[in-house]
């Protein structure tokens, strides 16, 4: 942003750092009271987010589960801070911390810096993703898409390749949901999990508390193989 811009949200957002006339120990306490604020809202949204949808996200870890445990895997992928939390999600379940828990298989599909280039150089870059999957997705595999916005042209290419090649599909989106929730709605997504806000960084930390609840339950589910074998309301939906 250029420095006009800049000083235009900085005055807007935090209008007593522009202050003169303010005493530094004033400044301190408008700030202290600001951390408070930011902490405060994203407790609200998470608290909000979870509650809302604590059936979908035991129904998705679920499938999750059952795929784990048929040898399958999970594809991950995401752009900018949405591609650092796909990877965040494939360490979580290729290196679980938890004494006991064991490693199961997934895929970042942002890591191979050269594949994502190529394809983007010769192909484009909304088929970044797909083609991975088209190579290394195999049926009864997941993927997991996770956009701010829920718009990723990318991601939407990505669960119409899976879908076709009968992966199981999960959105993580943010503010309402975007072209995440249109192909929910149409059937082309399993699960679209959305944070209904435009705070980029509450979605963000609610995709963190998400994932990493996700990763708990799937293993919760793995320790009782009765649960992960049953046939699921989603299989029957698909």
């Amino acid at each position: 942003m250029s420095k006009p811009v800049v000083d235009n949200f900085s005055r807007a957002f935090y209008p007593f750092l522009h202050d003169d006339q303010k005493q530094p120990e004033e400044l301190k306490k408008q700030l202290a009271f600001s951390v408070l604020e930011k902490a405060r809202e994203s407790v609200e949204v998470k608290t909000s987010f979870f509650e809302a949808n604590k059936e979908t996200i035991i129904a998705a870890s679920l499938d999750l589960a059952r795929a784990f445990h048929r040898g399958r895997k999970l594809l991950v992928c995401g752009n900018g801070g949405s591609a650092t939390d796909a990877q965040h999600v494939a360490v979580e379940f290729m290196h679980p911390i938890t004494v006991g828990r064991k490693a199961l298989p997934t895929i970042c599909l942002t890591n191979d810096v050269a594949m994502v280039t190529a394809v983007a150089n010769d192909v484009g870059f909304d088929d970044v993703f797909s083609r991975q999957i088209i190579a290394l997705g195999s049926e009864g595999d997941m993927l997991l898409g996770i956009s701010t916005s829920g718009n990723s042209e990318n991601l939407m290419h990505a669960f119409i390749t899976a879908r076709r090649m009968k992966l199981g599909t999960l959105g993580f989106a943010g503010d309402a949901g975007g072209k995440m929730v249109e192909m929910r709605a149409s059937g082309l997504l399993d699960y679209c999990l959305t944070v209904p806000t435009s705070s980029i960084h509450r979605i963000q930390e609610t995709h963190v508390a998400l994932y990493h609840i996700m990763w708990d339950l799937v293993h919760e589910f793995l320790q009782h193989k009765s649960l992960v074998e049953e046939v699921s309301a989603a299989d029957e939906r698909r």
